[in-house]
């Protein structure tokens, strides 16, 4: 039976499967959050399913992460509301779609905006929990139980003006970083309940049937291929390809700039395993990055250069925006520029080291190294206007647009590849929004389903990313994924 040979990049014909040793209406790859989330719709579909995760457990990326969840229109969450802020469907909608840039997929846009306070709803009747308050400021994760931040650039330019700002990022009630796990944790007993099998140490090495059409998947468990037969479809949730150096340097160079994947064996797998269906790979230089500079908030406040000493971003934008926009820039590092008043020390997790000091910004280029005349203009220009309030260049609004002239001075190092640039992959299958894989004409590869990020989804560009999206993206579209596949009837 082993000798039979299997490939990720192309389907094994079923009449070369030798017996099904399992059979289920419904195979997820993957127990992260959406493939957890496609299990438990699929199940209280009515349909059989199990979960084959390569992993001894459920985690993946998800679990890896805050446990922070996009969320906002129909007029407010409950903690939108409480705190005063109306989340209009259509601002939700456009901050989605501007968020998304030139790789926006509209109709995946509007829908979550029209649907997410249902799906809010949803994870809520899970057992999600929800302190309900606000934490105003800027964060990257509440270190508290807080539910809502401010957690993208929807508060600076160009989005404001795009749409109503509204903070709309949700925390599960959690003390400290890091509640990806407890969330998992709920799905996986969610899923459980739900009569979902699960199979753990199981590598999936290549699926079955023909381009264009799959019915089920070859598994690697106890160093033993096993065929399973999935007889309304198979749900791909394998996560991005981080980890893939190979995947990284043909799709994704820039992300060799940087050094700190995030993930967990986040290798491209299920994008393979849908590229060799005949599926469709999208946006894939696309990647989102960040190096926690607004830790703490006061740094917002400086003025970002480049080697050249010129600005290159409103610094009131959202962190990874203001991180991905640096990785653009040429050179292998950046500089945040600070006065007395608004430095503090870098957590040491950053690793962002001081690079140079003076009692002018004149002293400060010089001991960059810069040309005379290039940083020191740069803040002349940004102090005179910024004393009238106004940004020209960069629209960098108040009350974090001040002017930095309180010496001494101080620029802060930020290098791509020795600072804590951590970095995920955005690009992957083209899927609708139902979570049908769809081929080159757009038409959908029967049997295939896709989310999470091995597809190209909410979060597809890496310039407009937010925080939570990606569980946004993965919760919800998970959800329709395992619903339709367990509505493929043969």
């Amino acid at each position: 039976m082993n000798a039979i040979a299997v490939s990720l990049h192309c389907p094994l014909p079923v009449a070369q499967v030798p017996g099904w040793d399992m059979e289920t209406d419904v195979a997820v790859i993957g127990f992260g959050a959406a493939g957890a989330c496609a299990a438990i719709e699929a199940a209280r579909a009515g349909a059989s399913v199990t979960i084959l995760e390569r992993n001894s457990g459920s985690g993946g990326a998800s679990a890896l992460s805050g446990g922070e969840i996009y969320i906002g229109g129909g007029g407010g969450t409950d903690a939108q509301r409480g705190a005063g802020f109306e989340d209009r469907t259509e601002d939700f909608a456009a901050y989605l779609k501007a968020a998304g840039g030139p790789c926006a997929d509209v109709a995946k846009c509007d829908l979550y905006a029209a649907e997410a306070l249902g799906h809010y709803a949803w994870l809520k009747a899970q057992g999600v929990p929800y302190r309900g308050n606000f934490l105003p400021g800027k964060h990257v994760e509440p270190v508290d139980d807080s539910t809502l931040i401010w957690s993208g650039s929807e508060a600076a330019a160009p989005f404001c003006d795009l749409a109503r700002p509204a903070p709309r990022g949700h925390v599960i009630q959690h003390q400290g970083w890091g509640g990806g796990r407890p969330l998992l944790d709920i799905l996986e007993a969610r899923a459980r309940e739900a009569g979902v099998g699960v199979e753990v140490d199981a590598r999936v090495v290549a699926l079955i049937g023909e381009v264009g059409r799959i019915e089920g998947l070859v598994v690697r468990i106890d160093n033993r291929l096993r065929f399973v037969r999935a007889a309304r479809g198979v749900v791909l949730a394998t996560g991005g390809f981080a980890m893939n150096p190979e995947m990284l340097s043909k799709y994704c160079a820039d992300t060799q700039r940087i050094a700190a994947p995030i993930g967990d064996k986040d290798d491209g797998v299920g994008i393979m395993l849908g590229l060799g269906a005949g599926g469709e790979a999208i946006h894939m230089e696309q990647f989102f990055t960040t190096c926690p500079w607004t830790m703490p908030e006061s740094h917002a406040y400086g003025v970002f250069v480049n080697q050249a000493g010129q600005r290159f971003i409103n610094e009131d934008a959202y962190h990874g925006r203001v991180s991905r926009a640096a990785i653009d820039q040429p050179g292998d590092r950046v500089f945040l520029l600070l006065d007395n008043a608004h430095f503090v020390q870098p957590l040491k997790l950053a690793g962002i080291s001081i690079a140079g000091t003076g009692d002018s910004w004149e002293e400060v280029e010089a001991e960059l190294d810069m040309t005379a005349g290039t940083l020191s203009a740069t803040m002349a220009f940004y102090n005179l206007h910024a004393r009238e309030g106004r940004d020209p260049l960069f629209d960098k609004r108040a009350p974090i647009l001040t002017p930095l002239d309180q010496g001494p001075f101080v620029a802060l190092e930020l290098h791509f590849r020795n600072s804590y640039f951590s970095f995920f992959t955005l690009g992957g299958l083209r899927t609708s929004t139902e979570g049908e894989v769809l081929d080159r004409e757009g038409e959908p590869i029967a049997g295939l389903f896709a989310a999470g990020r091995c597809t190209s989804g909410l979060p597809a560009w890496g310039h407009g990313y937010s925080s939570g999206l990606s569980l946004a993206d993965c919760t919800f579209f998970g959800r329709r994924a395992g619903l339709a596949a367990a509505r493929a009837g043969r």
